[in-house]
């Protein structure tokens, strides 16, 4: 079994992160990994909104149907923000931090149930291009793990804006 480093940086207290991924690496893939908390977080956010708000014959349906992604993001939330911290960076969680970082637009007011889906749909998708676009960052740090995570939210996004389309036929 490899022995951890416990050296100190520079006097300052820090202790050294000796994962076998490069600081500048960490650095990047950390960064990517913030946008896809950001995104997955607005989505939560933008879920749990339609879930209380949604109205029409589809009600009982989306309903439920909504509550079970809000809840599937909010259980990936902790996921994200854990590996980012793994990596040594400070995850964000500010409502400000999180609108710099996220690809999905606010949502004003209350759109009709069709219309709900097709915003849904469409927040799936961007969570998915940017899991997806930080693949390059953590392939070339050698970072398994992240890979895997990224691996994992894809699959669930494709499949739930997959679903989530297949209402709109």
């Amino acid at each position: 079994m490899a022995k951890q480093s416990s050296k100190k940086n520079g006097g300052k207290g820090e202790v050294v992160i000796d994962i076998g991924i490069g600081g500048k690496d960490r650095e990047k893939i950390a960064g990517g990994l913030a946008k896809v908390l950001a995104d997955t977080y607005s989505l939560y956010l933008k879920t749990h909104n339609f879930h209380w708000n949604v109205e029409g014959p589809m009600f009982n349906t989306l309903h439920l149907m909504f509550m079970e992604q809000y809840t599937e993001l909010w259980n990936a939330l902790d996921a994200i923000a854990e590996r980012i911290r793994s990596l040594g960076y400070p995850a964000p969680g500010t409502y400000s931090e999180f609108a710099r970082l996220t690809s999905i637009e606010e949502t004003e007011g209350v759109p009709d149930a069709l219309q709900m889906v097709r915003l849904l749909v469409a927040g799936h998708e961007a969570v998915a291009r940017t899991a997806r676009s930080t693949f390059p960052a953590a392939e070339k740090g050698g970072d398994e793990s992240t890979a895997d995570l990224l691996t994992q939210r894809l699959q669930v996004h494709e499949k739930t804006a997959w679903m989530l389309r297949s209402l709109l036929k």
